[in-house]
């Protein structure tokens, strides 16, 4: 998996592309610090729209990074989700606790 951060005004943007699986744990993580660690910023946007696949392990790494954002007075959105990408997403009711947009 490919991962990317950028920032926008008060939001923190990880782009990623590929199969979001455990074998990308390290490389999300790193990610999410560098997007949460990022001054002035409010929200942190997830963008799936490259993504390929994703596993159970890859809720488990989005859910992780709600957690750390809420810790951090921050606010998470998935984007772009399509395909058998957002089929997962909608299956596992992360509609729920994420804002997909």
């Amino acid at each position: 998996m490919d991962t990317s951060v950028s920032t926008q005004q008060s939001q923190a943007r990880i782009q990623l592309s590929g199969r979001f699986d455990f074998n990308s744990h390290r490389e999300f993580r790193d990610a999410v610090d560098r997007a949460l660690g990022s001054p002035g910023t409010t929200e942190v946007a997830v963008d799936l729209g490259n993504v390929a696949y994703l596993d159970s392990s890859a809720l488990g790494m989005l859910l992780m990074l709600r957690d750390k954002a809420k810790t951090s007075g921050k606010t998470v959105s998935l984007a772009n989700a399509k395909g058998s990408v957002r089929q997962v997403l909608d299956i596992a009711n992360f509609g729920k606790l994420f804002p997909i947009v």
